[in-house]
């Protein structure tokens, strides 16, 4: 069969093309814009990559075009497509219907720490021989590629709450039908298709009423949100994380770099990994909670976190020139901003840490998480905003308010200029996009040379 994917490069959607490769379909994709990381996956998977979306890409015929989250009505593409009524359907959908039929679905929700969650837990799984498929918004350093089909019934599922397609408004996690669901935080996100909070916690409450009452959901006991959620009806046992919760644990170092895990009160053994920040901490105990569901006893469980390698684009060094190390983050909300920074500055202790952000999410663009970007660069010692040019707030405005040294810069140039005037050996420089920023982190790693 052939398969055509509009917005084939977005994190979901390129998942989505390796497991329809991986099924023995022939699979194309087009995107406006083809960037790595998923475009290089792709190309050696060697699926086609067509830039653009012109209606020639879709004659001859495919047999089924599978529509992504952000094309919508007026794309040439789009409009080919029903005026000559091929056949087409949702990401989630089809995954729902070719790969999650009849599997034991672990999905792992919330606004922040999905990919990274869903990796640890693919990671869990995998370590105790058990040979997951997976579909994750990211590339897996344990696993190189972001999406396999895996050789047993257990599935592991970044379930997002953002819309499935233009002609299906409901969230993308409720067509997924988890047994085993991590509900990893709640907060306002996505401003360009939910109104309020209210709104996000129903598409939760409708994912809740999905798992079945012999599943399991995993949340921690610090979010009102989630309680909420579980507040409107639940008909599933719930296991609790964090403090007051079942699940708990005591830091043995500031950074979250070694912690024991205890359940029940019972300790369970020494995280002792790479990763840094309370909130890598929280998704550690989460995926231990729901790798015990399928049967990963918790001392199994540590062992595999104390050997995973985080995800591309989450605090991935990147470069070290000069004593000066970039890293490349894909924080694009407050919160994780300012847990990630939180994160870095209990692990280097006094080393100058320049924060480079991109307000790029469409939320950001919005301007709906302003009020928090000023907070949520306490950790830093100095900040360079990005202006894009459509951006429809006042930056600058933002950059007044915060406590630390803040400019806002228009140009990667710009950037570059700032950077190398003030890095000096043993200065930590994060650059946060959830985008491919240009191509910053090879240019600014050149300049630095």
């Amino acid at each position: 069969m052939h398969i055509h994917i509009l917005g084939i490069c977005g994190t979901f959607m390129g998942s989505l093309a390796v497991l329809a490769k991986e099924l023995g379909h022939r699979v194309t994709g087009s995107d406006a814009n083809v960037y790595p990381p998923m475009s290089t996956q792709l190309e050696a998977q060697g699926i086609e990559l067509t830039q653009g979306y012109d209606a020639a890409q879709l004659d001859p015929a495919p047999d089924l075009v599978v529509i992504g989250n952000a094309l919508s009505r007026g794309n040439p593409a789009v409009e080919h497509v029903l005026n000559k009524g091929l056949p087409y359907v949702s990401g989630p959908q089809w995954l729902a219907d070719h790969v999650l039929q009849g599997r034991w679905v672990l999905a792992v929700a919330g606004t922040h720490g999905k990919t990274t969650t869903s990796s640890m837990l693919a990671w869990v799984l995998e370590h105790a021989g058990m040979s997951p498929g997976f579909l994750i918004g990211g590339v897996p350093q344990n696993f190189s590629v972001s999406a396999r089909l895996g050789g047993t019934p257990f599935f592991v599922v970044e379930a997002d709450e953002y819309d499935s397609a233009f002609f299906d408004k409901r969230s993308k996690f409720v067509h997924y039908r988890p047994r085993t669901a991590i509900l990893n935080n709640l907060e306002f996100d996505h401003a360009d298709i939910f109104p309020d909070l209210a709104a996000i916690e129903r598409q939760f409450h409708h994912l809740v009423r999905t798992i079945p009452s012999e599943g399991l959901i995993v949340h921690p006991t610090t979010e009102q949100a989630l309680e909420r959620v579980i507040g409107m009806g639940c008909w599933t046992p719930v296991q609790t994380t964090g403090e007051g919760g079942q699940w708990q644990v005591r830091l043995l170092s500031a950074d979250g770099s070694r912690f024991e895990v205890s359940f029940e009160g019972e300790a369970q053994g020494v995280v002792d990994w790479a990763l840094t920040g309370q909130h890598n901490v929280a998704n550690a105990l989460a995926t231990l909670a729901a790798a015990r569901h399928v049967g990963v006893v918790p001392a199994m469980g540590i062992e595999a976190l104390s050997a995973f390698k985080s995800v591309k684009r989450r605090m991935e060094k990147v470069a070290e020139v000069n004593g000066v190390t970039i890293f490349d983050d894909f924080a694009h909300h407050p919160t994780a901003i300012a847990t990630t920074l939180d994160g870095l500055r209990k692990r280097v202790g006094e080393a100058p840490v320049i924060a480079v952000i991109e307000p790029r999410s469409n939320s950001m663009k919005l301007g709906a998480h302003r009020d928090g970007l000023p907070e949520s660069v306490n950790d830093a010692d100095q900040v360079i905003w990005y202006a894009p040019p459509n951006l429809g707030w006042d930056l600058a405005g933002t950059a007044a308010q915060c406590k630390v040294p803040a400019i806002v810069a228009d140009s990667l140039e710009a950037i570059i200029d700032r950077v190398k005037s003030q890095a000096q050996p043993g200065t930590q420089v994060v650059i946060m996009s959830n985008g491919g920023f240009g191509g910053l982190h090879g240019k600014l790693a050149e300049a630095l040379k």
